[in-house]
């Protein structure tokens, strides 16, 4: 966890202050994937929880409580998080064997309905601070149906005492009944020359591009330069710039293993790109690309293009659980290709 908030985060943590004489049971901060959300509400957490917070509300960051947080042992704090994001597999009971299929498992990418079952335990006990109790959970749109239902029960009812901070990328994903029990703030994008600053002063080289192609978040380009590849998004970058129903195949092939979200998001900011230079002659994503993406703009009629753009939008909901990776992506790429035929 981060021991600061980000630089683009200031005006959204001095305005999170202004809650704390009357603490919602309940914030929904939600915002754009790779801007620092989960950091940011970390770090909230320890504040709420820390036993001389300073006057901007911040952890002193040396107290009994501080330090319980930072070994994330604090005995009135949870975090929940799918089993695919935590840095340490989680302990299995069971014989050798059981252990030995469990660690072969792939990790869940949801939240369960047993983790939100077991803050019961946590919840209907007294806090050992006499002070807060502070759940936090991100990302929210990884909760599954039974966790979701689980989850809303006890918004319906919170215990008191008890925070609920959540976080999300997109609202459109959750349950609107929990979004109805939930104070929701926004944690804004930075804008490019604040992002660009802060991914320079951590020595990432071709910042501005991996920035662009991220969408302008800094943590995800951050962490795609640390990665250090661009070879899965020039593999589908070089079909979108020369669509073709053989090369939507063997393209889908390829990327069949890689997380589906990527490169339905990469087409998603190509469309963009294609439709922002038809109407306005402006590149945001792919400036590399600017010949072929003024090739496409000239050629693809603007009633197919929305199409398209709609097409990948309504993608982008289920590429979390697709049936099939291989099928999902022959079917997004061929219709791109005929969009472009």
């Amino acid at each position: 966890m981060s021991q600061s908030i980000y630089p683009w985060q200031q005006a959204s943590w001095q305005q999170l202050q202004t809650l704390r004489p009357r603490m919602p049971h309940a914030i929904l901060f939600h915002g754009a994937a790779g801007i620092g959300k989960a950091d940011f509400i970390e770090r909230f957490a320890q504040g709420l929880l820390c036993e001389a917070v300073l006057p901007d509300g911040h952890a002193c960051g040396q107290c009994a409580s501080c330090g319980w947080f930072s070994q994330h042992n604090h005995p009135d704090y949870r975090r929940l998080r799918p089993e695919s994001m935590e840095d340490e597999p989680i302990d299995e009971e069971g014989d050798g064997e059981a252990k030995k299929a469990a660690k072969s498992k792939t990790p869940s990418k949801e939240i369960k309905i047993e983790q939100i079952r077991a803050l019961a335990d946590f919840m209907n006990i007294s806090t050992h601070r006499q002070g807060l109790r502070v759940v936090v959970l991100y990302p929210a749109e990884a909760l599954n149906n039974a966790a979701s239902n689980a989850l809303l029960k006890t918004l319906e009812e919170p215990p008191p005492g008890t925070v609920f901070l959540l976080a999300s990328n997109s609202l459109d994903r959750l349950l609107p009944t929990i979004l109805s029990r939930c104070r929701k703030f926004s944690l804004p994008m930075p804008s490019h020359d604040e992002a660009l600053a802060w991914l320079k002063a951590q020595g990432v080289a071709d910042a501005d591009s991996w920035l662009r192609e991220q969408g302008g978040a800094p943590l995800a380009a951050m962490r795609q330069a640390e990665a250090g590849s661009r070879e899965e998004l020039e593999i589908l970058l070089q079909l979108l710039a020369h669509p073709s129903v053989e090369g939507a195949l063997k393209v889908a092939d390829k990327l069949q293993k890689v997380p589906l979200s990527g490169p339905v998001s990469w087409l998603q900011r190509w469309l963009y790109d294609v439709f922002s230079y038809k109407l306005a002659g402006n590149i945001r994503y792919y400036p590399r690309y600017q010949k072929e993406l003024a090739s496409l703009a000239d050629k693809i009629h603007v009633s197919r293009l929305l199409a398209a753009i709609k097409g990948a939008n309504d993608r982008r909901a289920t590429s979390d659980h697709p049936l099939s990776p291989k099928l999902f992506l022959e079917d997004m790429l061929l219709d791109y290709a005929n969009c472009c035929a």
